[in-house]
This record gives structure tokens, C-alpha cells and sequence, in this order.
């Protein structure tokens, strides 16, 4: 969900950032028109809008004359990650997670009503699952969002059922009573299931992370194809994931009762 718009909106600036979330939501090259059909904006303003960033080196030009995302992005962006104390300190964490379990393992946060992937470490594994850090996806179909969700105040979840619970699969929960149901089981339970809820063939298992104040501040899961995450191996990454979600809130102050 965005934010409000305000009264006094910088018109270009903020054509510019449509330009660049329209090339990174795309992850290909586009060409002016195609850009300017998408934006709704007339080519002449999109051309110049395309200067000015490929100035600042926001995008480039491939070889095709079409335009794609710049490297300044990327060191932004990195240098975003890197200063995120909580994503250092749960590196390691992730790390023997993913060598302990084999899968892909994924942190994440909550940015409104959306999840955003911070970090991730990959399966060696053939079959895996596609993701990017910096892609957001939608809270209530994913383990992290719904575990983040459970141990929050009740508004954020009120805010994502406002917002729709739109319908990726078919197992993708989307009535409100059995979504809010669904929350208090995860809250009870102290972790969360995605059972092909946001994509069919993979199923995550996810786990919540403390603070000091005990607020939940972050989420982890693993994730995985259903040929090799079974409901039977979920039940044994229970108790894997109610250790780790101990061991990485511990590091951040949260002490047990």
C-alpha cells in the first residue's frame, strides 16, 4: 500500500522513480515507447526522464538502445543492505540454517502490508526457489509475512485484510474470518506454513525474530519444493525453526520465559 500522496508532490521526481520501479519490476531492457504505453506518459517526457538518470547513472543503454537499470541502483541498494545492523548480526544464523537444512533460506521484514526479502542464503540443490533480495511479495500468503503478522498488533493485520487478500493458487487464503483464524493458529503454534499459497510446487516453513522489547522485528523461513518439503519433514523443521528463532532473538536481547 503507498503512502499518501502529498499536497505538495515533486510531479517529475516522482515520474522518474515510476521509471525506475517500472525497469526493475520489469528485470528486462524496454525501449521508450514501451515504457512511455506502461507509465502513461508522453515519449518526449519519458526521454527526458531518461536522460536525467542516465546521467546520474540510475540507467543505461544496452546495446539495443533500450534502457535497463544503472549500477548506481545497485550500490545504493547495497549500501543499504550493508548498513543493516540486523541483517549482519542474522547472517550467521542463516548460514548454518542453510547448511543444516540444505534448502534456501530467506530473512525478511515488513515494510506497511508487504514482505521485503533483505537477505537470503541458496540451496545447492537442482530445484530450488526464485527469489531476489529487495523483492517484496504480500504478507498473507507467505510464512514470513504471516509469523510477522501473528506476533503484531492486531492493526497490521486489520491493514492487510484491508488492503485484499488476493489469490495467488488456489490454496492462497483469502476469506478474512479463516485468514484471522489462520493467524491466531501461528501465533499458538510459533511458526508459520506457506502451503503453496504464493506459488504452487512450494512450500516455506517460517519463524519469527525478537528484540529486546519483545516486538517481532524480523522473520526467516526455508523454503523449498514440495517433493522435498513434505508435511512430514515441515513437522520435523518445527522444532529446528523454534530453536533458531530462539537463538537469533537471544542475540538481539529477547529473553525467554
Amino acid at each position: 500500500m503507498k503512502n499518501k500522496k502529498p499536497q505538495q508532490l515533486v510531479q517529475s521526481l516522482d515520474r522518474a522513480l515510476d521509471v525506475i520501479e517500472k525497469l526493475v519490476e520489469s528485470n528486462k531492457s524496454m525501449g521508450v515507447t514501451e515504457l512511455s504505453d506502461s507509465l502513461g506518459l508522453h515519449k518526449s517526457t519519458v526521454y527526458r526522464l531518461l536522460a536525467t538518470l542516465g546521467y546520474r547513472g540510475y540507467v543505461e543503454q544496452d546495446d539495443y538502445n533500450q534502457y535497463k537499470v544503472g549500477l548506481k541502483l545497485f550500490e545504493i541498494g547495497g549500501l543499504v543492505l550493508n548498513s543493516l545492523d540486523l541483517r549482519e548480526q542474522i547472517k550467521p544464523y542463516l548460514k548454518r540454517l542453510r547448511e543444516e537444512t540444505r534448502e534456501t533460506v530467506h530473512l525478511g521484514i515488513m515494510d506497511d502490508t508487504e514482505v521485503v526479502y533483505i537477505d537470503k542464503e541458496e540451496t545447492s540443490e537442482t530445484i530450488r526457489m526464485y527469489s531476489r533480495i529487495g523483492r517484496r511479495v504480500c504478507a498473507h500468503c507467505t510464512s514470513l509475512g504471516k509469523v510477522i503478522l501473528a506476533y503484531s498488533k492486531p492493526k497490521l493485520t486489520d491493514q492487510v485484510i484491508e488492503n485484499g487478500l488476493k489469490k495467488y493458487t488456489d490454496k492462497t487464503i483469502t476469506d478474512e474470518i479463516e485468514f484471522r483464524k489462520h493467524i491466531k493458529e501461528v501465533f499458538d503454534q510459533g511458526y508459520a506454513i506457506d502451503d503453496e499459497e504464493q506459488r504452487m510446487g512450494i512450500r516455506c516453513i517460517g519463524g519469527p525474530i525478537f528484540n529486546f522489547n519483545r516486538d517481532v522485528i524480523a522473520a526467516f523461513s526455508i523454503s523449498a519444493p514440495i517433493n522435498r518439503m513434505t508435511h512430514e519433514r515441515i513437522d520435523e523443521l518445527a522444532e529446528v525453526v523454534h530453536e533458531y528463532s530462539r537463538q537469533i532473538s537471544a542475540a538481539f536481547g529477547y529473553k525467554y520465559k
